[in-house]
């Protein structure tokens, strides 16, 4: 599998990541031996970074793949999160330390390569957002304490809230790496958003993230798993799904995913799944697309996916005329 670097990390890593997130739901709610399993083929792929955090089932996903890595003896990139709770708020900086130690007691480890702050930021901060100002004076120190102290190699962000915040935090926070959405139904960390998707405008923060050698980890690359067109849910993987930067319900992103069919009934790729796997990879500014899943036949069909490479021109030019024509006609509707 090709590897990209991450940012200035100067870490190198899939451009297929793993994530160990309850939406997929196999590292929170599978078995034992299907996540030893997964975990053990992610890696025979080629999968060299893997995502987790607290939130996955209070602890479950971290203690999980933990105990897979360490039964493997495998060298691999591994990210967690921090997210801080209402009640929290008071003690951002002591929050933060204490949900790394925990982190590091569930995966079994004395540090992680990637620590991510899982909050939006936004100019108006309200919860679970932070402002600008709360990011850089208070939650930055403790987490370069943290890398001081060699408990994590890099610290990153999730990059939700509204853009002008975002770039605020990217410029002046010393950021390594910043997860953020990108998909067929919302492209606009990187490119303009058509008018008229009900999307919210991500504001080119993607390209603006990656000009600063900030890692770009994609999340949301099948919306949550409405990109199949399928609103059918696995039962292992999360019962309801809202979604993150796209349409305004699950019904809705499922519904404008099936707009795309004909994609697939041209042979631009097998199945919708498979069209947006590859679309996701495409831009150079990603490192790596994070991909849940709920078995090991979803994660081979992911790896599958991304074998067969970018996307030709001709089925990015449909994809173009789709995202326009989608937009038209949400545009017509509420008029």
């Amino acid at each position: 599998m090709q590897q990209r670097r991450l940012g200035r990390t100067g870490l190198s890593v899939s451009v297929l990541g793993y994530g160990c997130g309850a939406i997929g739901g196999l590292m929170v709610g599978g078995t034992q031996a299907e996540q030893d399993r997964a975990i053990g083929l992610a890696i025979d792929h080629g999968i060299t970074y893997f995502d987790t955090a607290y939130a996955y089932g209070e602890g479950a996903s971290e203690r999980n793949l933990g105990r897979a890595l360490r039964a493997l003896g495998a060298e691999v990139t591994v990210g967690t999160k921090v997210r801080i709770y209402p009640q929290q708020r008071g003690d951002i900086a002591g929050t933060i330390a204490a949900s790394l130690e925990a982190s590091l007691a569930r995966l079994g480890r004395d540090s992680v390569d990637l620590f991510q702050l899982h909050n939006p930021v936004t100019r108006a901060g309200e919860a679970p957002a932070f402002t600008p100002e709360q990011i850089l004076e208070e939650a930055v120190p403790a987490l370069r304490r943290l890398h001081e102290q060699g408990k994590t190699r890099w610290y990153g962000l999730t990059g939700l809230g509204d853009a002008p915040s975002l770039r605020k935090v990217l410029d002046e926070g010393g950021f390594a790496t910043a997860q953020m959405p990108y998909n067929l139904l919302n492209p606009s960390g990187l490119s303009p958003l058509p008018p008229g998707l009900p999307s919210p405008d991500l504001g080119g923060v993607i390209g603006h993230a990656a000009a600063a050698d900030v890692g770009v980890l994609a999340i949301r690359i099948l919306a949550g798993g409405a990109l199949s067109g399928s609103e059918t849910r696995s039962a292992v993987g999360a019962a309801k799904v809202e979604p993150i930067a796209s349409g305004a319900s699950y019904a809705a992103d499922a519904a404008a995913a099936r707009g795309l069919l004909p994609l697939v009934e041209a042979g631009f790729a097998a199945d919708l799944v498979e069209l947006a796997l590859r679309y996701a990879i495409m831009p150079a500014a990603i490192s790596t697309a994070l991909v849940g899943t709920s078995s090991i036949e979803e994660l081979d069909h992911a790896v599958a996916a991304v074998s067969r490479g970018p996307l030709p021109d001709e089925a990015m030019a449909m994809i173009a005329d789709w995202q326009a024509g989608a937009a038209r006609e949400l545009s017509q509707a509420v008029s």
